[in-house]
């Protein structure tokens, strides 16, 4: 249960945006136009305000003032460097450096000496010492993403570290102490990996003084919008000509399962922008989006009578879409051709729960 001082922490973050005051952005920094793209609904680094996003915004936020190691646990895409840079911002090494190290996209024979560094001569084309990552990141923070692709026998060396407090350049003898907080992330389930021995289980263990689970953008539909609404800022901040969606490009877009999470999504907004002259349409989305959205439904016989109103005819065919879906209101909404506040000021007015149950 969140306490009241967490829960007013992440209140005010989302509205004030006061724990990180420079952009918010998928983006990288370098490409982030200065003063520009700061989100409405935004934590840190991070765009949402489902429940699911608030828990982690709370635990977040309960986790960062700390010294503990994290491991962050999500699919590709789902933010989880955005997740360890705000956690850095929150800190208490701020205002140390955050070294970020991506273990998959280093050659198995260069990532020893990228962790550790090295001195000189220790091996064939060492002409001077390196400072590894360890050294780099003194002081602040350590990042290091996809750890489970880190090769084993590193992974032993790395729980040395971690159990120790200290490490030896290789061709090195003296032992140095690391003053680093450690963060580490993967995109596969911890356990999963152990099974597979893609992971020490002592290492998992060591890393997994706290743990962060990141869900997939298709179990937060109700982040979509404001994410959109990012994405699209930041793009018109730097192609220099704002545009808007319209309310069925927005709802197809709730819609879509999103597999790529939220970096599909950028790279979407991107794209309709692109193609798009002042209003972003149905037509402007990426033709994965838009295909499944046109599949026909199928054929449900619901009771109209005559004489029936308008207004109630409408509210039997809503209230069944809804019961079809599952209560899934972003379907419902891109398959009737209404934007999400439509359908959620219909539902209100007809007391409408999940499933399309009535209220008294």
């Amino acid at each position: 249960m969140s306490s009241p001082q967490s829960s007013i922490f992440v209140e005010r973050a989302i509205v004030d945006n006061s724990i990180h005051p420079g952009p918010v952005s998928f983006l990288s920094r370098a490409a982030q136009p200065s003063g520009h793209g700061l989100a409405k609904h935004a934590f840190g680094q991070l765009v949402g305000t489902s429940r699911l996003m608030r828990e982690v915004y709370d635990h977040m936020s309960r986790v960062a003032p700390t010294s503990a190691t994290v491991l962050i646990v999500g699919d590709s895409g789902t933010g989880k460097e955005l997740v360890a840079r705000t956690l850095h911002d929150l800190s208490r090494r701020r205002h140390g450096p955050y070294i970020a190290l991506n273990c998959s996209a280093i050659s198995p024979m260069l990532i020893e000496s990228e962790l550790f560094g090295h001195e000189r001569g220790s091996f064939t084309g060492a002409d001077r010492r390196h400072h590894g990552v360890f050294e780099r990141a003194m002081g602040g923070t350590l990042f290091l993403d996809e750890v489970t692709e880190m090769p084993m026998d590193l992974q032993v060396k790395l729980l040395r570290v971690l159990e120790t407090g200290t490490f030896t350049r290789t061709g090195g003898e003296t032992p140095l102490s690391l003053d680093v907080r450690f963060l580490a992330a993967t995109n596969r389930q911890p356990e999963e990996a152990v099974k597979e021995g893609k992971l020490r289980a002592d290492l998992y263990y060591r890393l997994k003084v706290f743990q962060l689970s990141l869900r997939r953008l298709r179990d937060r539909a109700e982040d979509v919008p404001p994410l959109v609404e990012h994405f699209l800022t930041q793009t018109a901040a730097i192609e220099g000509q704002p545009k808007h969606f319209t309310s069925e490009a927005l709802a197809m877009l709730s819609a879509y399962s999103w597999p790529g999470n939220v970096r599909e999504l950028k790279n979407a907004v991107y794209s309709a922008y692109i193609l798009a002259g002042t209003e972003i349409t149905v037509e402007c989305l990426p033709p994965e989006i838009v295909m499944p959205a046109l599949k026909p439904a199928p054929e449900y016989n619901i009771p109209m009578n005559i004489g029936m109103t308008t207004a109630e005819a409408e509210r039997r065919l809503i209230v069944a879409t809804l019961a079809h879906f599952a209560g899934s209101k972003s379907k419902t909404a891109a398959t009737l051709g209404i934007s999400l506040k439509t359908l959620y000021n219909r539902l209100h007015h007809y007391r409408v729960q999940e499933y399309g149950e009535r209220t008294a």
